[in-house]
């Protein structure tokens, strides 16, 4: 019998009440949700901002895309949904003449539906080709990085983007590995990295694979680049009191934005310490234990 605590955490939004409280949702109220993925949080703005509130949502899996589509179609004339990266947020909102906005919310969290789902080989629990992009009409993909890219600058990849201690080891592997062949699969990887790590490091609260498989990703998807220039833009698409709120999940992300919240003398910080999800939903959804939401307003 499936477990039903784990499926239902696999499409439970995390912070929802969180995210109501500190967007200041209100009926009539524009709002941009720019990471919508399955369109958790998008429904509960829409529900919060009834009956006439408006929701512009930003999602660049076509997959994803597709399935969120089909969960707020109940809200049809409410939204409108664009197949593009929250770092061009402001550029769609002028062309589609919806700013400036009562509140903005981005997700920094891979979907459940990119990790159990799309095949793209974002997670190392089950064997799937190296792609790791949330968006095809990428060129470069995570197996191009692992089979080409020099051992000392693996290293520093998965060193800078993973916060890795074994990163020369683990690329040095790597390197050793894909001269016999080339690494296809998460699975194969996995293994690698597995083996490359001492012993006392394998059986830890974290897989070893976990940081590499990061780093991977942020590269492939540029997500700092993504997120730093959406922090230096969103200020200027919020009405004066607008919010903007934003979730992340690894101290990399927490980091560029508590920052830019503290350097941007357009926003006034409103979280003086990030929110994290309490222990109820931590149960019931257990993603939720990595989240932590900062909130600030436009001055």
């Amino acid at each position: 019998m499936p477990n039903l605590a784990a499926k239902r955490s696999q499409h439970e939004p995390v912070l929802v009440k969180e995210v109501l409280f500190w967007l200041a949702v209100k009926p009539g109220g524009l709002y941009v949700d720019g990471t919508v993925g399955l369109g958790g949080h998008s429904q509960a703005i829409l529900e919060a901002s009834a009956p006439n509130g408006f929701l512009v949502g930003f999602e660049w899996n076509k997959e994803s895309l597709a399935l969120a589509e089909k969960r707020l179609a109940p809200f049809a004339g409410r939204f409108l949904l664009v197949r593009e990266n929250f770092a061009r947020i402001r550029a769609v909102l002028e062309d589609l003449q919806k700013i400036p906005v009562d509140g903005v919310l981005v997700d920094l969290g891979l979907s459940s539906f990119l990790i159990e789902g799309s095949g793209r080989g974002f997670s190392f629990l089950r064997d799937e080709p190296l792609d790791m992009r949330m968006d095809d009409r990428f060129s470069q993909t995570a197996r191009d990085l692992v089979n080409t890219l020099p051992a000392p600058q693996l290293e520093e990849l998965i060193r800078a983007y993973g916060e890795e201690r074994f990163a020369r080891r683990i690329a040095k592997a790597i390197a050793e590995a894909r001269r016999q062949k080339r690494i296809e699969t998460t699975g194969e990887l996995a293994e690698i990295i597995l083996k490359a790590v001492p012993p006392s490091a394998r059986y830890g609260r974290l897989h070893p694979a976990t940081r590499t498989f990061q780093a991977l990703r942020i590269v492939v998807n540029r997500e700092l680049e993504n997120l730093k220039q959406f922090l230096e833009e969103i200020p200027r698409c919020l009405k004066p009191g607008g919010r903007l709120v934003v979730i992340s999940f690894h101290s990399l992300e927490d980091r560029l934005v508590k920052q830019a919240f503290k350097d941007d003398p357009r926003l006034k910080v409103l979280t003086k310490k990030p929110v994290v999800a309490s222990r109820e939903e931590i149960r019931r959804n257990p993603r939720a234990r990595s989240a932590k939401l900062r909130a600030a307003e436009r001055i």
